[in-house]
Order: C-alpha cells, then sequence, then structure tokens
C-alpha cells in the first residue's frame, strides 16, 4: 500500500470514529475532485457546490459503508452522480405545451402565485426561520451567509476570516442540526 493509500485509509478510519480534523482532511483533499465532477455535469458553480455538499454529507453519514477495496474518491463520485441524478429528477420541470383551440385561441399557463400560495410560502418561511433561531449562533450566522444572503464559500470565509474548507464543514453541520431540529419539531406535532 503506498503512503496515500496508508494515509488515506487511516484519515477513513478516524472518520469513522467521528474525529472532526479526519473529515476536514478528507473534505479538503477531495472537495476538487467532486466538485468539479459537478461543475462538468451541471455548468453551474452554485448547484455543483450544493451537491457537492450533499455528497459530502452523505458520504460522512455512510462512511461505515464504504469498503477498504475500493478507491474513496471512486466511492465520493458514485455518491455524488447519484445525488445528481436524484437532483434532476426533483427538479425536472414540465414542459408547458401551447395547444391551439378551435376557436384560434391558446391555451397558456399562469405561473403567478396566488394569494393563498403567498401566504404559505410566508407562513413557511417564518417557520424556518423560527427552526434556524434553536440553532447556535455560529450555525445561526452560516446558514443566514450562505441561504439568505446568498453569499459565496469564498465570501463567507473572507467575512468570516475562515479558511474555506471551515466553512464547508461548518455548513455541512449547521444543515445537518436544522434537519434534526425540524425533523424533531414536525415529530412532535
Amino acid at each position: 500500500m503506498s503512503p496515500k493509500k496508508k494515509e488515506i485509509s487511516l484519515l477513513i478510519e478516524k472518520a469513522r470514529d467521528k474525529n472532526e480534523k479526519a473529515f476536514n482532511t478528507l473534505l479538503n483533499t477531495y472537495w476538487s475532485d467532486v466538485y468539479n465532477f459537478q461543475f462538468s455535469k451541471t455548468s453551474n458553480e452554485d448547484e455543483a457546490q450544493d451537491i457537492t455538499i450533499k455528497t459530502f454529507a452523505k458520504a460522512f453519514d455512510k462512511i461505515r459503508l464504504y469498503d477498504d477495496n475500493y478507491n474513496f474518491k471512486t466511492w465520493l463520485i458514485t455518491i455524488s452522480k447519484n445525488i445528481l441524478i436524484d437532483h434532476y429528477r426533483k427538479n425536472k420541470t414540465e414542459t408547458i405545451s401551447i395547444h391551439k383551440k378551435e376557436s384560434g385561441a391558446y391555451k397558456i399557463s399562469d405561473d403567478t402565485p396566488s394569494a393563498e400560495d403567498v401566504l404559505i410560502n410566508e407562513q413557511n418561511l417564518n417557520r424556518l426561520l423560527n427552526y434556524i433561531k434553536q440553532l447556535k449562533p455560529h450555525h445561526q450566522e452560516i446558514i443566514n451567509l450562505r441561504y439568505f444572503r446568498e453569499l459565496s464559500y469564498k465570501e463567507i470565509a473572507e467575512e468570516l476570516n475562515q479558511p474555506i474548507g471551515n466553512i464547508k464543514v461548518k455548513l455541512l453541520r449547521a444543515k445537518k442540526i436544522l434537519a434534526t431540529v425540524i425533523s424533531s419539531r414536525k415529530s412532535t406535532r
């Protein structure tokens, strides 16, 4: 086994034991490989970054299932490819066709949200903000910077004066904690 392979195997073992430094090192080692794969498929920086983060989140959640007989990078790319396929399935938009009626008029779909839709969206946003307020301040801050102020990872790193790898890991953790808060609140309803 080459020294690099031994080092990666050791990092994987530590990551399996929930060692955060090992997670960070693996993320920093393989981030560009996964991101470049996603960017080559999506041609969209934000989409590629979001799917890359989801890839690492899923990989670290399932790291106990990783088989050491395979290359870790290949395993990550496979996870990433599956997330991309799921992403496209969820976001698949229906093509709006325009049908000519006998009278010569055309049927055109109106996508303007109704007053009810606007109210539902506002209520959902308020509920989400209440969930976010239950997080620790540093998790609230990173979620606010990424999703409400729509800053890039680089801009967040500059604003918080931290390495971009730390920002990615912190955002990953904040999203997982927020998901846990939301699912625990929904189950108590």
